[in-house]
């Protein structure tokens, strides 16, 4: 098997096989939704790369993001707008600022979620106030607005029983999908989905415990013995245990601060991403 040496080709692996339990402490435990649940698939979320040929439909998806636009936002503002890209031909173009990734192509939309300062200022400009919104904090506010709506449209379209992929790609070369998508100054893209009708079900990923990132009161930094509790079984499951030895690293943190997310990569995508927000009129 060869080894594994880019973003791009560590995010395909779903034929992986992830251990279909979730971990407190020590315990190995499956869990079950509660049957007062509300959200009956947060337990069972999963990413879906491989996608049925049938449509999404306009009205299901306009429902989604009516219902999705009930999510909290700062000063009710909603400072996001979403691109919804069918076309293959726009696929098409799309598809190198995700590395490729198969799924752009063949899901049938691809949702591109956008942090927008762009229609609030117009707005404030049409009805006799001056917008000052061109600064990073308000970046960050209409990042955190379309963040919230991403997930709450996840959560709507598990619901669906839609599949989706979270593209974290998004933020490495928005450049790119800046000039595709058209976008204005302070409009900056932070998220992409691509959604179909799943054509697989792979199992869970695992997940770290609660006591790993839940803080009483005040943060209590890590020490070697927590970092064994929290981490030791994670490390141990044989999918990650292969990933080290086809790579041939030692540990496998190695395998994300040497392969996946490597410090070379993250200062150019670091440098690429400022470039685009001082472009979007937001730096």
């Amino acid at each position: 098997m060869q080894r594994y040496k880019k973003i791009s080709e560590l995010a395909n692996l779903s034929s992986i096989k992830m251990l279909k339990v979730a971990r407190f402490g020590k315990l190995f435990i499956t869990l079950q939704p509660r049957n007062d649940s509300k959200m009956k698939t947060i337990l069972t979320r999963r990413t879906i790369r491989k996608y049925a040929d049938r449509e999404v439909s306009e009205d299901l998806l306009n429902r989604m993001f009516s219902e999705a636009a009930r999510t909290q936002t700062m000063g009710n503002l909603q400072l996001y707008s979403v691109v919804v890209t069918r076309s293959a031909d726009m696929k098409e173009k799309l598809s190198p600022a995700h590395f490729n990734q198969p799924m752009v192509k063949e899901a049938p939309v691809v949702l591109t979620i956008c942090a927008d300062f762009n229609r609030t200022s117009v707005w404030a400009r049409n009805r006799k106030a001056t917008p000052g919104y061109d600064n990073f904090l308000s970046f960050i506010n209409a990042a955190t607005d379309a963040l919230l709506f991403t997930q709450t449209l996840c959560n709507l379209m598990d619901e669906e029983g839609l599949g989706y992929c979270y593209l974290g790609t998004t933020v490495y070369m928005p450049q790119m999908i800046i000039d595709t998508l058209q976008l204005p100054k302070l409009v900056m893209p932070v998220a992409t989905l691509t959604v179909g009708w799943p054509a697989e079900e792979p199992p869970l990923s695992d997940r770290l415990p609660n006591a790993s990132f839940i803080h009483s009161e005040t943060y209590q930094d890590y020490t070697p013995a927590d970092i064994d509790t929290y981490y030791t079984a994670k490390e141990q499951l044989p999918e990650n245990r292969h990933f080290c030895e086809i790579n041939q690293k030692e540990t496998l943190a190695q395998i994300f601060t040497d392969i996946r997310y490597t410090k070379k990569d993250n200062e150019a995508m670091s440098a690429g991403l400022l470039e685009a927000l001082k472009h979007q009129g937001f730096l």
